[in-house]
């Protein structure tokens, strides 16, 4: 079945800016739209044709511009996961967002059809005319409204106000409903937070399924019913219940309606999740074939310990999650019995290991060692770099330090190079110009009030890799006087403790985001956030606004501080990259974080899929796992 879908020019200049290089303009200002096979039998009865289930204005996506071939629509996709909670990455990997990120790292509308800012503080949102929630119900501005007005600014279901990307210079914006598939959003000064949280992998979802969601909200349902519903489900009023019914990341409710490509349309348990195409979702290929390819996402929970030998079994068709660098050999070993390709892609983290020292220990004496900038460079000289990655991750790693990767517009040879080349010799010589020059029998160096250079550092016991790097690390920082142990503990427990300022050192994976632009915001490398070992004790006097934690005090992290200010109020690219370069300077003179090896990779192996790309990136933000790679466009060869 197929059917004639015009579009206009303007329609197909609006795709081709929405998807940058993924769209190239056809001489046809037409579509042939054919019919998914899955869902033929339904055409007439429960849905309507799919020219009837699109918007008028679809993204279109040309394939064959992106580096990439035609599909073909059906199949299923069977993964792995290690726990049922998980079922919720299929709102990641879908990464069907009102703007996302390209594979070069551009935001561009998806959802919307245009994205319009004005002195980087007026935000006017164009949804598609005929867009449609995955149950067939117009999405239009109501449910942004809905959204706005009476979900994130009621007090009994957002106690906490609005998030701080919804506000700017401590104030929320002034909201208008233009028409019915447009609104805007204005703001006194510039918002730069707005648009690349709607990316995120986890985004904020500004919009709900109004038509849905009413029936548990005080302001629109019968009251009498409401507290019947919260009364079958053990709950103790309306906001709790709606709450539990507006789930819109977690996927554990089948009845809520869902723009993304695949839906979970029934709850079948807590062991297998098939997850099945939406009939309503917005995207096309030049062929006239309504996107997602695959007719379903199955996961299966198991064992997260077993997941690399039933990989290795053939038993997926796609699995990244829950497999690492240290099963490749194995996976590569049974790539002809289990008919798939294993491939590797580069983890987007700033680095794969990273030693934190607490820049806010309550010790006094730990304290004025740990923020003397040339202890933190004697440290990092001290470690060999490049026999770790050859020990750990057989040279495939990139030693240096914990910043941004090459592929970021923003990276600088200098940033990962600076203080991370093998020199015993230069680390001496800084930890004598200290004055720690005094040593025990052993040769370990002792600290200003006499007691040993021991240094303990935390892990969350999570990874053999980070255990088995420490005690590479100090082998080679005996030979400079300092002693390390490595106490394996939880990531709650180090948390609790780099509050309370007890904890000296911590190992952990390095910066989330190793590919960042000048548009994503640098919270990850300034102490805004009590989360983050480095300095939790800064970090939560900001985040609380000064009613807990500790002011900085220390000159480099009270300029970082300054440097995230400006950039929240920034109002051009060009400005923001220049705060980037200034905070991005400051971590590459100062040492903050010590990494060791960076662009490790992430086994990805596909069975019988296309489209897959050889070499992608894999993390969390930017990227969604497969997210920026468009999952939707996979398919069953």
């Amino acid at each position: 079945m197929s059917c004639r879908f015009p579009l206009s020019a303007g329609a197909l200049v609006g795709a081709a800016l929405a998807f940058g290089a993924g769209f190239a303009l056809s001489p046809a200002l037409a579509l042939d739209l054919k019919e998914t096979p899955m869902l033929e039998a339904r055409v007439g009865k429960d849905l309507p044709p799919v020219g009837e289930r699109l918007p008028s204005e679809p993204l279109v996506v040309d394939l064959e511009a992106k580096g990439r071939v035609t599909g073909q629509q059906g199949g299923d996709i069977d993964t792995l996961i290690g726990r049922s909670k998980d079922v919720r990455l299929i709102n990641v990997w879908g990464y069907a967002r009102l703007v996302g990120y390209d594979e070069e790292l551009n935001l561009v509308p998806d959802i919307l059809k245009d994205f319009e800012v004005e002195e980087g503080r007026r935000f006017t949102l164009h949804l598609r005319e005929g867009h449609k929630w995955s149950d067939g119900a117009p999405f239009t501005s109501e449910d942004i409204r809905f959204w706005y007005e009476d979900v994130a600014l009621n007090p009994e279901l957002q106690p906490s106000g609005l998030p701080p990307f919804m506000l700017a210079g401590g104030e929320p914006p002034l909201f208008e409903v233009l028409d019915e598939t447009t609104v805007r959003f204005t703001w006194d000064t510039p918002n730069p937070l707005f648009q690349p949280e709607l990316a995120k992998s986890r985004p904020p979802f500004i919009y709900r399924p109004a038509h849905y969601l009413k029936q548990f909200h005080a302001k629109y349902a019968d009251e009498a019913e409401i507290k019947k519903q919260a009364a079958v489900r053990k709950l103790r009023g309306w906001a709790p219940l709606f709450n539990k019914q507006d789930d819109m990341y977690n996927a554990r409710n089948p009845d809520l309606p869902t723009l993304q490509p695949w839906v979970r349309f029934e709850d079948a348990g807590e062991r297998r999740f098939v997850l099945e195409r939406n009939p309503y979702y917005h995207r096309v290929d030049t062929a006239g074939q309504q996107l997602p390819y695959a007719d379903r996402v199955v996961m299966t929970v198991a064992d997260g310990k077993i997941i690399p030998a039933k990989t290795q079994a053939g038993e997926v068709d796609l699995q990244a999650r829950n497999i690492g660098f240290s099963d490749i050999t194995i996976l590569k070993q049974g790539e002809k019995t289990g008919d798939y390709k294993t491939l590797l892609w580069p983890i987007s983290k700033g680095s794969e290991i990273s030693l934190l020292p607490n820049l806010t220990v309550k010790d006094p004496v730990w304290r004025k060692t740990l923020r003397d900038t040339r202890f933190r460079r004697a440290l990092s000289l001290g470690i060999d770099r490049q026999m770790i990655n050859r020990a750990l991750y057989l040279g495939f790693g990139t030693p240096g330090n914990d910043t941004v990767l090459s592929r970021s517009p923003l990276f600088k040879p200098e940033y990962r190079d600076a203080y991370a080349e093998f020199d015993l010799a230069a680390a001496n010589a800084l930890l004598d110009e200290m004055g720690l020059t005094e040593r025990r029998g052993d040769g370990t160096r002792l600290l200003p009030d006499g007691r040993p250079l021991e240094i303990i550092v935390e892990a969350s016991g999570e990874s053999q890799e980070q255990l088995d790097a420490l005690e590479l690390v100090g082998e080679t920082w005996k030979e400079i006087g300092v002693k390390l142990f490595a106490k394996p503990s939880q990531r709650d427990t180090m948390r609790e403790r780099a509050l309370s300022g007890f904890l000296v050192m911590s190992v952990w994976s390095g910066f989330e985001n190793g590919i960042p632009t000048s548009e994503m915001p640098p919270e990850d490398f300034v102490p805004v956030r009590g989360d983050f070992l480095s300095w939790s004790l800064w970090g939560d006097y900001y985040e609380t606004e000064g009613k807990t934690g500790e002011k900085p005090d220390w000159a480099p992290a009270a300029r970082l501080v300054e440097l995230y200010d400006r950039w929240l109020v920034s109002a051009s690219p060009q400005e923001r990259a220049a705060i980037w370069q200034e905070i991005l300077q400051i971590h590459a003179d100062e040492t903050i974080h010590i990494g060791l090896v960076a662009e490790v990779r992430q086994p990805v192996v596909v069975k019988g899929l296309g489209n897959v790309p050889k070499e992608g990136i894999y993390g969390w933000d930017p990227g969604a796992h497969f997210g920026i790679h468009r999952m939707d466009e996979f398919f069953v060869k």
